[in-house]
């Protein structure tokens, strides 16, 4: 039964159309297109743990909602969360870009727009690359990480050209394995394509490292990396980033660039038919309360 105020009338829900030609990610810290032929998918919901409450992350939710600080007694009490829409998830090469509103190089000090904490490269970074390896969110295995522990999948390029890893918190990585091997099945070597989340082992020589990242999604909380690339703008301060190499396969490459944009998942707000002022309601209720006295 709909009433008004109260309940919302049921809605009908359609599958997600493709579109046309994705956007280039790139160096030089330009931000990357988010729209694309990978705009096609499914939504998936997935709890996280953020700051002692469970919130639902939905795959090409929408996000948004009211920022909050973060209350006494948890983690990074004082710091904002949530907020950050769909429209600001994409980044740059640069390592702490993708804060809606913040051009920043580093992490250090800063808040939780999409509830999802930046990722923890781990090791140890000397000079100018010191910012790369802030232990200030703990190690990439610190369990209080929303979404859990970071973890990174494999995508190879169908032409053999380039191998991408997306590095991210367990859940997104998982998620996005969905949306990638579906959406991006044309251009990437789905029988080599990781099946699910790979523990991220900083020790490891074969796990990414952070100057292979050509883009950052959610406030820095995802990185798409390729191997064989060497940024040394991201390793040293007043250097220009290094370009994308031209033997990387730019149709792969656009497309899980676009489909990480559209389909990562994000918290969202609280619908604003459900938000209804106080006093107002209290006068609906008076009004439903009196109904009912006549019958």
């Amino acid at each position: 039964m709909y009433v008004p105020f109260i309940s919302q009338r049921a809605r009908k829900v359609y599958r997600r159309k493709g579109g046309g030609k994705g956007g280039s990610s790139g160096g030089g810290g330009k931000s990357s297109s988010s729209g694309g032929s990978s705009s096609s998918g499914s939504t998936r919901t997935q709890s996280i743990s953020s700051s002692g409450s469970s919130k639902q992350a939905t795959s090409y939710g929408k996000g948004g909602g009211a920022a909050s600080t973060i209350p006494s007694g948890q983690l990074f009490a004082g710091r904002t969360q949530g907020g950050g829409t769909r429209d600001q998830v994409m980044g740059t090469s640069t390592y702490g870009s993708g804060y809606p509103g913040t051009a920043s190089r580093g992490v250090a000090g800063l808040g939780f727009p999409f509830y999802y904490w930046p990722l923890a490269w781990g090791g140890i970074g000397l000079g100018s690359a010191a910012y790369l390896h802030n232990n200030e969110y703990g190690r990439p295995d610190n369990s209080s990480r929303p979404g859990g522990v970071m973890t990174y999948a494999t995508f190879p390029a169908s032409s053999g050209n380039a191998t991408f890893h997306v590095v991210a918190d367990n859940n997104t990585v998982a998620s996005l394995i969905t949306d990638l091997t579906s959406n991006c099945s044309s251009v990437i070597n789905t029988s080599s394509t990781s099946t699910a989340p790979v523990t991220f082992n900083d020790s490891d020589s074969s796990t990414p490292k952070p100057e292979q990242s050509v883009q950052y999604y959610r406030a820095s909380s995802v990185a798409l990396t390729v191997d064989g690339y060497n940024n040394t703008g991201a390793l040293q301060n007043d250097t220009a980033d290094t370009p994308i190499p031209s033997w990387v396969d730019t149709n792969a490459l656009n497309c899980l660039n676009s489909t990480i944009g559209v389909a990562v998942p994000l918290v969202d707000g609280v619908p604003r038919q459900w938000i209804v002022p106080n006093v107002g309601l209290v006068a609906l209720l008076w009004v439903f309360y009196h109904l009912c006295s006549f019958f």
